[in-house]
């Protein structure tokens, strides 16, 4: 059973959307699914991407299992599922067919994980680049996206070989560069969905 990644994010153009998928199947590849790697599908916004997925999810069939990842676009409440955030936030129903495994998060924003590897952030915009700019608290679940996007631009405004961050010329770059265990180690909801993935691809050899 092959798992299909609906992912925010990739923009309007064909080369952004092939960054993206590059950005999360080396992300994937690192956090241990090389040899049953998901197929992203990069979706552009938010909102095309529920579509897509719950398209996928009304097709149907045996050999696919679809998972939704999106940003959470603000904190999640402790506890809460993530089709109940979803429903909060966007007014987004949960498919029939759905179950909880289905719907993933980044919270609160894709570039959250950044601060969980605040090394690789140094290695990519080399000198110049100010890492006590950005946030420093290690609970990165709990920082607003308006704060690490500030945090990122700030860090990076004298990078000598990189521009100031921009999302659509580093954000993709950045994650295929990423070490998915200091990401999963501090973000619950990244944990979750690569558990998910890898036991969906275990299940899939039984």
């Amino acid at each position: 059973m092959r798992s299909i990644v609906y992912v925010e994010g990739g923009g309007e153009t064909k080369a952004l959307r092939t960054e993206c998928r590059r950005g999360f199947s080396k992300f994937f590849e690192k956090a241990g699914l090389k040899g049953s790697m998901p197929r992203i599908s990069a979706c552009g916004g938010r909102q095309q991407a529920y579509d897509d997925f719950c398209h996928a999810l009304n097709r149907g069939g045996s050999d696919r299992f679809v998972v939704l990842l999106v940003d959470s676009e603000g904190p999640v409440t402790q506890g809460s599922g993530p089709w109940t955030h979803l429903k909060r936030r966007d007014n987004w129903d949960k498919p029939t067919s759905a179950t909880d495994d289905n719907a993933h998060l980044m919270v609160q924003c894709m570039e959250s994980w950044f601060l969980a590897d605040k090394d690789t952030l140094v290695q990519y915009f080399g000198s110049g680049f100010n890492r006590n700019a950005l946030p420093r608290r290690t609970d990165i679940e709990d920082i607003s996206t308006q704060d690490v996007h500030r945090g990122l631009k700030n860090a990076t405004r004298h990078s000598i070989s990189k521009d100031a961050y921009h999302k659509g010329r580093h954000s993709f770059a950045i994650l295929a560069k990423l070490n998915p265990e200091r990401v999963t180690d501090a973000s619950p909801h990244a944990k979750r969905l690569v558990r998910t993935l890898v036991s969906n691809q275990v299940a899939a050899t039984l």
